[in-house]
């Protein structure tokens, strides 16, 4: 069945359902049906549905028909909607059960009553099955609607069991299954039929359903475990009464016995299915009675290993001797000296090895040398240790005896102890740092903090007087650089990066050890910006611009170099035979693909401590992280395949990855927003305010024209040329929906009344300059930017433009008429114009159309919103109703969250939809 649309499973979610069971079970399906007798959606295979309605009346109604496996992600979808109908909740829930379950390997393979293959839910444990019954006890009546012969309702539980059993029968069709059913069979998806295999099903499915148990009760013969040998003790449990428990010894011995005879068949099965797991116990399959073995000091160990895991699978479960102490704990000890290096920068910055070694704990207490020593030379699986004895693993044993691991670097031994983990030999281990290095792991921990006899006031050189938070962002600087670690100072736009690098520069020029030149890489349009900060902030500072065609380097051993991107790869080599104490790389979201001239020329000049700034420093994905703290701090992050492996990846599916990476990258990227509490209470507030525009019939008509024209395009290609063309259509979608006449590329174009957006632009306008106000506002098409100029030129409204082409000279010079008041209307490019500009004077920003990035449209809003703003801020984004905009305005809302941790990928992930999805997204639909 083709896959349903969002829409679809919603409506399905609203309606009744019942489950039809079938044989084998995964041919079962679920009918949805409307109580009220309307016909439910056409998203299955129609039909009709007797049923027992509310009243009680028996009746037909229309109904449709989902396989389970087609309905599982509707009814788990169920269970979060507050509109969904009890009936698919209660299914939903259902499903849920099966899925976790089978998760957990709770399947067995069978022979249905027809003959064919199946799998099964089980073996299921006590708090299964109470899950079970509860969940059976709280059936509403329209899941189990359908009638009986007897005209009554099918009863909950074995109706619940037989979907649940359907749900598993689907999952395990894969090759995988004949290896663990022994059979090709149980692996085809078409029902097969396998009467010969009907004895051995019931083997292995034997005491499933009787509610009995069997387990291993290890003892030792006189309770000398110095001399004498483990015996294992076969237990039968009840699963309806946990407090029913009997040695299988007992039970033969007493015919009238409470369990039953079934039970002692039922129990010498589940022997000999456990057997087949763990071959020790083929040695009761020939005794009267299967009651205890002697285990020999090996099969103990293998117990110790691998056995419980795949006892526990066949659902008998091992219970070892209680005086048995089994709290041995194995951890990575990493550096051990309490002195710290005498030059810690350089220790980092250098290849230096620490100890790395084993170190085990019981109850949480370190071994002493002579106890490992014991440890290891230990013979058996039991070793006595401070007057009691442990039960010893194979695996801690070994590490007793191999106690030295291979030596770590210095930064990755850092690494370890921040995060508390290493992986060693593709295994994530606790690890514990040691001596000095904890003391660091502490002192690094909390970034803000104030330790020892670090910076505690702002330098009395600079002339300004520091927030609270930028003298907590300049000691963080200064602890991070006299370590030698560097970090990436990622505060919101406009909370004074460039004041707060200032202030560190003149801190560090008071210390022999650290004075020396400072080296700022940036975008041209900032160098102005620091030339004018260092001399209003660090009067009687040195501060050059490394930029033009008379550049040189010629007595710049103290005070601030400027230079370009541009100019730094041009002349890394000029650059990297200096000497440099600091170097700086403001907004270094631009060197984030490493893989550019321009990263790797940056990479190349060396300094005693470096620094990044950025309020970005995550626009994409989590590499551009990486590729900002491997050049802040090298090799902290490791390679960027490792950093893929062991970060990336793990992180969107597993929290606790997300834990680990957040303590090992804090300390080293210190984030504040303006939002944050106590960061910027001055700042006025701001207004985010969605604008949703019609299109007019002419956009209509081009939208649909293209996207019908593209998409057949599209249906006949794959690969790069598929990718291509998907990149088109989108470009051509938002081209249209600003204004017709960009998508046409109209050499003299006729602009009023064409486009929803420029309408209510004009409407904006009019009343932002009827009130004396000002605007930025903000496209990604420099195209679109000279058609509002034209436009608004025509109308009398005063504005100016600046794009990627602007030269530098002019861009300051557009920023200081706008901030004297001599234009009120801004047009601007969004990435030419979205950092390193102040245009406070501006109480209104527009986008004009969405940027598919919700940080980079806030680092354009924060052109405005920003230190030194006065005025509230109103935001106002156009959106054109029932089009892709529409849709990704609504993705970006219910995804804030995750956009503010890792940002999606923008245009590049519409990419990789199937043709259906790219079609839903596309398509125009009516406003809401």
């Amino acid at each position: 069945m083709a896959q349903l649309t969002a829409a679809q499973i919603g409506e399905l979610t609203r309606c009744a359902v019942v489950f039809e069971a079938d044989d084998p079970p995964r041919s079962g399906r679920m009918a949805f049906w409307h109580p009220g007798g309307d016909t439910p959606p056409d998203s299955g295979t129609p039909g009709t549905l007797t049923v027992a309605l509310p009243t009680g009346e028996i009746d037909t109604v229309p109904a449709v028909r989902l396989s389970v496996a087609d309905a599982v992600p509707v009814l788990t979808r169920a269970r979060t909607l507050p509109l969904a109908h009890p009936a698919a909740r209660f299914w939903g829930t259902a499903a849920v059960l099966a899925l976790q379950l089978v998760a957990r390997g709770r399947l067995v393979p069978g022979v249905t009553s027809g003959d064919h293959d199946a799998w099964r839910i089980g073996p299921l444990e006590s708090d299964d099955l109470t899950r079970l019954q509860q969940l059976a006890e709280a059936t509403p009546a329209e899941a189990r609607a359908t009638p009986t012969a007897d005209d009554e309702l099918p009863a909950p539980e074995p109706l619940l069991r037989a979907f649940l059993d359907a749900v598993a029968d689907g999952m395990p069709r894969t090759p995988a299954a004949a290896l663990a059913a022994g059979t090709a069979a149980f692996a085809a998806k078409k029902p097969q039929r396998v009467p010969q295999l009907r004895l051995w099903s019931e083997e292995v499915s034997a005491g499933l359903d009787s509610g009995v148990r069997v387990s291993l009760r290890l003892d030792v013969p006189g309770g000398e475990l110095d001399h004498g040998a483990f015996r294992a003790v076969v237990q039968v449990h009840s699963l309806a009464d946990a407090t029913l428990v009997a040695d299988a010894a007992d039970l033969w011995a007493d015919p009238d016995h409470h369990f039953g005879a079934r039970a002692r068949i039922d129990a010498m099965l589940a022997v000999r299915r456990a057997a087949r797991a763990w071959p020790p116990l083929e040695r009761l399959l020939n005794a009267a009675v299967p009651d205890e073995l002697v285990l020999s000091d090996e099969e103990v160990v293998d117990l110790l290993g691998t056995g419980t895991t795949r006892l526990s699978a066949t659902g008998v479960e091992v219970h070892w001797p209680k005086e048995l102490a089994r709290e041995l704990t194995a951890r990575a000890v990493v550096g051990d000296s309490e002195r710290p290096p005498s030059d810690v920068a350089g220790f980092f910055s250098r290849d230096h090895l620490l100890r790395f070694n084993w170190q085990l704990a019981l109850g949480g207490a370190p071994l002493t040398d002579a106890e490992m020593d014991r440890l290891a030379e230990a013979h058996r699986p039991v070793v006595r240790l401070r007057d009691q004895w442990v039960l010893v693993d194979p695996e801690l044993a070994a590490r007793a005896r191999e106690r030295a691991l291979k030596p770590l670097t210095a930064i990755d031994a850092l690494g370890a102890a921040l995060t508390g983990t290493a992986e060693i030999d593709g295994e994530t281990v606790p690890v514990a740092p040691g001596g000095w290095l904890d003391a660091l792991r502490e002192r690094l921990a909390d970034p803000e903090s104030a330790t020892g006899d670090e910076l505690s006031r702002q330098p009395p050189e600079l002339a300004a007087t520091l927030r609270d938070y930028q003298v907590q962002g300049l000691r963080w600087l200064a602890r991070m650089t006299s370590l030698g670690l560097g970090g990436c100072l990622a505060d919101d736009m406009g909370l004074g990066k460039t004041i707060t690098l200032i202030a560190l520069h003149l801190h560090r020029q008071a210390d022999d050890a650290t004075a020396g030149p400072t080296l700022v890489v940036c975008p041209a349009s900032l160098l102005g910006n620091w030339e004018r900060e260092i001399s209003r902030f660090a009067p009687g500072t040195a501060v050059r611009r490394f930029h033009g065609g008379n550049r040189t380097l010629d007595g710049a051993d103290d005070g601030f170099v400027l230079t370009t991107y541009g100019t730094m790869r041009l002349d890394a080599a000029s650059l990297r035979e200096h000497r440099w104490a600091l170097l700086v790389a403001d907004e270094a979201q631009h060197v984030k693909n490493h893989k550019s001239g321009t990263a790797k020329a940056l990479r190349t000049i060396s300094a005693a401590a470096r620094i990044a700034l950025t309020g970005t420093p995550v626009e994409n994905n989590l590499s551009e992280l990486w590729a900002i703290l491997d050049w802040t701090t090298p090799g902290l992050l490791g390679s960027l395949a490792a950093f893929r492996t062991r970060w990336a990846k793990p992180i969107e599916e597993n929290p606790e990855a997300a834990d680990r990476f957040a303590k090992l990258v804090r300390p080293f990227l210190l984030r504040r927003r303006k939002s944050d509490p106590g960061i910027a209470p001055e700042l006025p507030p701001k207004t985010e305010t969605d604008h949703p525009v019609s299109l007019t019939k002419e956009q209509a008509a081009l939208y649909e024209a293209v996207v019908r024209e593209t998409m057949d395009q599209i249906g006949e290609v794959s690969g790069m040329a598929r990718r291509g063309l998907i990149i088109k259509l989108l470009t051509s979608l938002k081209q249209i929906c600003n204004h017709p006449a960009q998508f046409l590329k109209e050499p003299e174009p006729r602009l009023a009344r064409r486009s929803g957006k420029l309408e209510l632009l004009d409407e904006l306008l009019d009343t932002i300059t009827a009130e004396d106000g000002a605007v930025l506002v903000f496209t990604q098409y420099v195209s679109m930017a000279r058609l509002l100029e034209d436009h608004l030129a025509a109308r009398g409204v005063p504005t100016q433009l600046l794009h990627g082409g602007t030269p530098v000279a002019r861009r300051e010079e557009l920023v200081q008429r706008f901030q004297d008041g001599k234009a009120p209307v801004f047009l601007l490019s969004l990435k030419a114009a979205g950092t390193g500009l102040n245009l406070t004077r501006a109480d209104h920003v527009v986008h004009y159309d969405r940027w598919w990035n919700p940080a980079v449209e806030e680092q354009a809003t924060d052109r405005a919103y920003r230190i030194g703003q006065t005025r509230p801020v109103q935001v106002h984004r156009f959106v054109t109703e029932g089009t892709i905009e529409d849709r990704i305005a609504e993705m970006l809302r219910a995804k804030r969250d995750l956009a503010d941790a890792v940002l999606s990928a923008g245009e590049a992930a519409l990419t990789e939809l199937t043709d259906s999805e790219l079609a839903s997204l596309v398509e125009l639909r009516s406003p809401r």
